[in-house]
């Protein structure tokens, strides 16, 4: 009997950090075939293009899979079945697959879609690994148990006093098998400490949690990690129970959509000419963030007299960014960026102090 193809699970929030983690694993995959299913949050595949994007020996398009259709756990029939079949059914087929979920991703529908006859006795879930944003967890930006989540708590007068973050937040820990606490050089070696300590006393005996900056984990931690997830769903279980995907289900995508909070984001893109200092722009961007509590920013620059293309990416107040190819002929010279937060976004303010 072949051997079964190994598949990662990598969730997390948004901008915690997940993209650049992916990044470093390719970029290090010591001669291994690694294939990603990239599930985007946004009109704009900004992740799926940085991978795509970054010029790394053996990564080819066709290993880069996007699925842009909606939350990946909501949609795991319609788009991520047909996606790994078409992976794993290819001549040459992976060592390896990459899955990264979107911030507002569930990771168990998504592991019990490993029994599906088609793949179980093909594929197996290697690991679930959930990254962290480290300075944000610290600031109880997405968490149950901090401060900004209690003090939402103790304002809401109905019986259930959990937010939709807080939830996935529990069910992304529950399902793990390794935690990555990214961006531990923001935080300081003792905060980072007690982070850590903190969160190994959430998550199931046995789970490794790590530190880790810039996402660089070696490829000998993060694959290899042999759990078979699909087969220990009893371990993991959702915590706030928000998929039933019983023999009788009629499995509404639409119900399993509202069922885990999505209705309490949205995201749109932001369309700009050319920008002509990537520095002044960064703090524009970052100006913006702060006045309309922005929760993620990705996108792409064009900036006048420079051939290559600016990757743009921020967290809250923190941008990040690089040039990471040049313009193809047949790419418009333009600005795209993706914005990304909670419901009730002034869309028409955003859009002009993004375009001044």
């Amino acid at each position: 009997m072949a051997q079964k193809i190994p598949a990662t699970v990598v969730t997390g929030f948004l901008g915690a950090g997940k993209t650049t983690l992916i990044r470093h694993l390719v970029e290090n995959a010591n001669g291994k075939r690694i294939a990603l299913i990239i599930n985007e949050f946004g009109d704009l595949g900004v992740d799926g293009e940085i991978l795509k994007g970054c010029g790394i020996e053996g990564c080819k398009d066709e290993d880069v899979v996007e699925l842009s259709n909606g939350c990946i756990c909501c949609t795991v029939a319609e788009d991520f079945l047909p996606a790994i079949q078409k992976l794993i059914d290819r001549d040459e087929a992976p060592d390896h697959i990459v899955i990264e979920t979107s911030g507002l991703a569930l990771p168990q529908p998504l592991v019990r879609a490993f029994n599906w006859p088609d793949i179980r006795t093909r594929v197996t879930v290697d690991g679930v690994v959930a990254v962290v944003d480290g300075p944000a967890l610290s600031e109880g930006r997405f968490a149950a148990n901090e401060a900004a989540v209690d003090a939402q708590r103790e304002a809401d007068d109905t019986i259930d006093h959990e937010t939709p973050l807080s939830e996935l937040f529990e069910d992304q820990l529950a399902c793990a098998d390794m935690v990555v606490v990214n961006k531990a050089d923001l935080l300081g070696s003792a905060a980072a400490g007690a982070l850590t300590e903190k969160l190994r006393g959430e998550v199931r005996k046995g789970v490794s949690v790590l530190h880790s900056e810039m996402g660089v984990v070696d490829s000998a931690v993060l694959l290899g990690l042999g759990m078979g997830a699909e087969e220990d769903m009893d371990g993991r279980h959702e915590v706030h129970h928000h998929h039933h995907h019983d023999d009788d289900d009629d499995h509404d995508d639409h119900d399993h959509e509202h069922a885990h909070g999505h209705d309490e984001f949205e995201s749109f893109v932001v369309t700009r000419t050319e920008i002509v200092d990537p520095a002044a722009f960064a703090e524009q961007v970052a100006e913006v963030i702060r006045a309309h509590d922005i929760l993620r920013l990705k996108g792409f620059a064009a900036v006048s007299g420079k051939p290559m293309r600016l990757t743009v990416q921020a967290v809250g107040p923190r941008i990040d960014s690089y040039f990471d190819r040049p313009f193809t002929a047949q790419e418009t010279r333009e600005t795209r960026l993706v914005v990304i937060g909670q419901a009730g976004l002034d869309r028409l303010a955003i859009e002009k102090a993004l375009a001044a």
